[in-house]
């Protein structure tokens, strides 16, 4: 009996610490930039408005899949802004809203850090591995 009590006790601790994070600003906005090829599109966007094929061209590590559905949650965020352009067949351009140029600085901060420092992170990786392994 008590292990059932305690199962319950951890599983009501693990789902108040999982609705705790989930409503962290910080956390919620990393999930967001750490979505596969969002800091990617939205560093492309910096440069100006663009199609979504001169992004797909921009961006070859990322899928046409994966473009859309990105492209999708960061103008539901309220990150980029799409505008159908008028043509045949009709296509839509991609452009940064103010809210995401305000994060560029942010990712642009992450970036250097990446830049500077995941060489030192991948040897201490490589180290634990071998000690470890």
């Amino acid at each position: 009996m008590s292990t059932m009590a305690e199962a319950r006790r951890r599983q009501d601790a693990k789902g108040a610490f999982n609705a705790a994070t989930d409503d962290r600003s910080t956390h919620q906005l990393l999930g967001i930039i750490a979505g596969e090829g969002s800091s990617m599109i939205m560093l492309e966007l910096e440069k100006g408005t663009r199609g979504q094929a001169d992004l797909g061209r921009a961006l070859p590590g990322v899928s046409a899949e994966t473009l859309v559905q990105t492209l999708r949650s960061l103008e539901r965020d309220g990150f980029v802004a799409r505008s159908a352009v008028p043509s045949v067949p009709e296509q839509d351009e991609y452009t940064l809203t103010v809210l995401g140029e305000r994060l560029i600085p942010l990712l642009d901060s992450v970036r250097h850090w990446a830049q500077r420092n995941m060489g030192e992170v991948r040897a201490a990786r490589a180290h634990h591995d071998a000690v470890e392994g």
